[in-house]
């Protein structure tokens, strides 16, 4: 694909720029192969919790310089707090120019109402014990340090990549009951407060899906992560996309990949 893809929207959350298991440079071939009207940072884009000093590569640098030019050339940028860069919560309704900070926002999408926000207010761990999820954040990053070193063994044997994360979240009951659990909240809730779309991020979960109870219906959407799934949500003006990176669309840094989940949406955008 030649040139930048014009797009209406793109959705991103859960970056965790400034630690080991960010895949920074992935990130910025994909904002360099887009030209969004509007960039939503779904919670969690900085992690402040375990930012570090001694760890800022250039491909992070190269993130945020990206944004930049981003936002010089018209795109406008929402950054949504997450748990992760919850102080920014302190300074939300702060505007610099084409930079917004939120904890929410609402799309109106030609009279469809859009609820976007990054997810921790269903976090039971978030609200209550705090010091938990912290812990649980550190033991994450060094379990994605030693995939990355069992990767590389892996893909000289020839055996290719695979996700230790991924194998204990699906291997965990627990784990995939809180998933649900999640996704099913944000729906009902969405529903409850006559939203047509909703939004998250936070569980680290692409998808796009539909939902029907007794009081209505809504589609529930997740961005992903660029930890380890790499994905975004696009809107070209006529559809939602769930976007997907990969490598081999970018040998000349230019190219997109795409899992097929698609959602009709209407024309015009109007932020309120």
């Amino acid at each position: 694909m030649n040139g930048k893809r014009p797009l209406n929207i793109v959705v991103l959350s859960d970056v965790h720029l400034g630690t080991v298991g960010c895949h920074a440079q992935e990130l910025v071939r994909y904002l360099h192969s887009i030209r969004p009207e509007i960039l939503i940072l779904n919670g969690d884009f900085i992690d402040i919790w375990n930012f570090k000093k001694y760890y800022w590569p250039e491909a992070h640098m190269a993130v945020l310089k990206t944004l930049l030019n981003m936002m010089s050339n018209g795109t406008q940028v929402y950054y949504l707090t997450g748990n992760h860069d919850e102080v920014l919560r302190k300074i939300t309704e702060l505007r610099l120019g084409p930079l917004f900070i939120r904890d929410k926002l609402i799309l109106e999408l030609n009279g469809e109402k859009v609820w976007i926000f990054h997810g921790d207010i269903f976090d039971v761990t978030m609200r209550y014990s705090k010091w938990i999820a912290k812990i649980g954040s550190h033991g994450y990053d060094l379990l994605i340090l030693l995939n990355r070193f069992i990767n590389h063994l892996s893909v000289k044997l020839g055996c290719g990549k695979l996700s230790l994360s991924k194998k204990i979240k699906y291997s965990v009951k627990k784990a995939v009951r809180y998933i649900d659990d999640f996704e099913t909240t944000a729906m009902e809730l969405a529903i409850d407060q006559g939203y047509d779309y909703v939004i998250c991020g936070h569980i680290h979960q692409p998808k796009i899906r539909g939902f029907e109870n007794d009081n209505g219906s809504v589609i529930y959407m997740n961005s992903g992560d660029w930890i380890e799934n790499l994905t975004a949500l696009e809107h070209d003006g006529c559809e939602w996309t769930l976007y997907k990176y990969d490598d081999s669309h970018f040998e000349d840094d230019t190219g997109s990949s795409f899992i097929p989940q698609k959602m009709p949406v209407q024309d015009k955008i109007l932020v309120v």
